[in-house]
């Protein structure tokens, strides 16, 4: 569904990914790990179209999208959660959602709405608040909401448990296992690495903006994806803090 390759971008001199690659097929979670700074949030910011890369490739299905502009990416069906989940303060947690949706037909904005409210009932009570008035954790709740009225192939979430207390972040990963459990591909950006990886089923470490570790989750048991062995979770912990 969604392959990257080859991408580099850089901030002046400094380069903040370099030549990374990664795959993410269709209905499958996955999760990108990586300290801060290790270039996670550019690698989402680059995908969705507000960072051009130096170098690479960007493909949706057989679209190419590294020269489309952000609403194009809309069109085709992705959507982003972003960091610091990007609320229109002034604007009614009603309005914030319906504009998740501005790309899609009016007649199937209701239903839409309607779905959004039945997975997040609080928003629902809430619909009438202006979003900056709403603790972190209803927001986050708006935003995953926003994603999902757009009608998602894919979503990509940046770091949607920072900031929250730790029964809000457990509440926030139900909701992610649940939206993968419809069918809907994720590219979860994380640092609690134990959350993330109890809901995807493969993982990449982002190291200094290269692929420093990548592998897959099975029963959980971390697989390396060089050879196919089981890892220690130490190699994880050393690929995650760049040695």
């Amino acid at each position: 569904m969604l392959e990257v390759r080859d991408l580099s971008v850089s901030y002046g001199q400094v380069a903040a990914l370099d030549g990374v690659a990664m795959q993410v097929g269709e209905g499958e979670a996955v999760c990108l790990l990586g300290s801060n700074g290790a270039g996670k949030s550019t690698f989402i910011r680059s995908v969705m179209g507000f960072v051009r890369p130096a170098r690479g490739e960007i493909a949706f299905g057989d679209t190419l999208l590294h020269k489309r502009p952000p609403e194009d990416r809309s069109r085709l069906g992705i959507s982003a959660v972003f960091e610091g989940r990007g609320m229109l303060a002034d604007m009614t947690v009603r309005d914030n959602l319906l504009m998740g949706a501005y790309l899609r037909p009016k007649s199937t904005i209701v239903d839409e709405i309607d779905r959004v409210y039945s997975r997040f009932p609080r928003l629902r009570d809430l619909q009438g608040r202006l979003a900056g008035t709403l603790s972190g954790g209803e927001q986050q709740m708006v935003a995953i909401g926003r994603a999902l009225m757009a009608g998602p192939k894919i979503i990509l979430m940046d770091e949607p448990s920072m900031g929250l207390a730790p029964i809000i972040v457990e509440q926030v990963f139900d909701i992610i296992a649940d939206i993968v459990g419809q069918g809907i591909a994720l590219v979860l950006v994380e640092q609690n690495v134990h959350m993330a990886l109890a809901v995807c089923q493969r993982f990449y470490v982002l190291g200094k903006g290269r692929i420093a570790l990548s592998g897959s989750v099975r029963n959980g048991r971390l697989i390396s994806a060089a050879d196919g062995s089981e890892m220690e979770e130490d190699q994880l912990e050393v690929a995650y803090l760049g040695g």
